[in-house]
């Protein structure tokens, strides 16, 4: 065993030099070295996301929709705005499910007399799936029965409408789709054109600071002041109906919180030692904004815009269901809604797959909002 000398030892003033030996000359001592690539920023981010199962079924099921809005109206023989006054309100019938009972294009039709059945010119031969409910009524015979409603409605045996038919014969397959790709290109493009106007401003609001920004916040104020709803309609009213005039009518107040977010964020990294150390060098205000400071805004930027995009697709259906949204023949799902619902009672399956679209299309967006809210908060990294 080593012997162990103090400072304060009277020996460790009369200890020899020679007797201390250097330890670990000849080895370099370094750091350890990391096993495994460093992970940055928007890398760890994706991490975290794909962890979130209901984030990555939203995603899947918005890209499914994209899909399908893109190439759903021609996948079959119909326009969106071909109409034929015989295939009015159709039942939805195809063929590869008709087989087990599903969408097979029949339909109930109910108190129906029971000596008329064999009139061949009203029910066509092989019409008649069933009679079911037979009753007396006053002495009459009554039924209830179900049809194939193509056979007795004289359809041909080659014409499929996958979703059914509207009140003019035309394809409620193509028009869902083709309003869904009007919905999808609405909300896209007024989100866009809201975080490019947000980002703008609030970077200038937030970087400059002063009387600049007190300025722009009150102008700000005093648009968000009026009641959005009221604004919309007189917009719409104003410059008409129409892609553009909707689109418009989305911009003119929904840019303003990005703008305060931005600004926000402004304020936050812009007193940051490098950002000051870019300054001291001589760097351009416009340099500073776009390429020091504002990148760390796109992780809310990204956010925020997935969270706007279903409240533009539902503000758009409100729009045309209150009968201010696109002109006619064009779809969007706020139309197929709106005339679906004057004959939900009738015909449910015009008003069914509209609204199943616009409430699968709401849950994806906020799912996946949540998903990249949690996936680029910085206080989860590295978890």
């Amino acid at each position: 065993m080593r012997n162990v000398y103090s400072a304060s030892d009277p020996k460790w003033q009369n200890m020899d030099k020679s007797k201390f030996v250097l330890v670990q000359t000849e080895e370099k001592i370094l750091d350890a070295t990391f096993e495994s690539k460093p992970i940055g920023f928007f890398k760890d981010a994706a991490l975290r996301f794909v962890k979130s199962k209901v984030s990555i079924a939203a995603l899947v099921g918005i890209i499914i929709t994209i899909f399908f809005s893109i190439f759903g109206p021609s996948m079959n023989q119909f326009g969106y705005n071909d109409q034929n006054l015989d295939y009015i309100n159709l039942p939805p019938r195809v063929p590869a499910l008709a087989q087990f009972g599903i969408m097979d294009g029949s339909r109930v039709l109910q108190n129906r007399r029971v000596d008329g059945l064999g009139d061949t010119t009203r029910y066509p031969e092989g019409c008649i799936l069933r009679v079911f409910n037979q009753r007396e009524v006053k002495g009459v015979q009554m039924c209830d029965i179900e049809v194939d409603y193509y056979k007795y409605s004289g359809v041909p045996d080659d014409i499929n409408f996958w979703l059914g038919s509207d009140y003019l014969g035309r394809d409620l397959w193509t028009r869902m789709w083709r309003g869904a790709r009007v919905s999808l290109m609405i909300a896209f493009i007024s989100v866009f054109v809201n975080v490019f106007i947000g980002i703008v401003y609030g970077s200038i609001a937030g970087y400059y600071g002063g009387k600049a920004d007190m300025i722009m916040m009150r102008i700000t104020e005093i648009i968000n002041a009026m009641p959005q709803l009221v604004v919309v309609t007189l917009f719409i009213l104003f410059f008409g109906t129409g892609m553009v005039s909707i689109i418009l009518a989305l911009v003119v107040q929904n840019w303003i919180g990005t703008a305060n977010l931005i600004r926000a964020q402004f304020y936050r990294y812009k007193g940051s030692e490098y950002v000051l150390a870019s300054r001291t060098l001589g760097v351009k205000d416009r340099v500073l904004i776009f390429r020091h400071i504002l990148p760390n805004t796109i992780g809310p930027i990204i956010t925020r815009a997935m969270i706007a995009i279903p409240g533009a697709i539902f503000t758009e259906s409100f729009l045309a269901y209150i009968g201010l949204g696109i002109r006619a023949p064009e779809s969007s799902i706020g139309v197929l809604l709106s005339q679906g619902q004057k004959v939900m009672q009738q015909y449910p399956n015009q008003v069914l797959y509209p609204a199943i679209m616009i409430s699968l299309l709401m849950i994806s967006f906020n799912m996946l909002s949540n998903g990249l809210r949690d996936a680029f908060d910085p206080t989860q990294r590295g978890v």
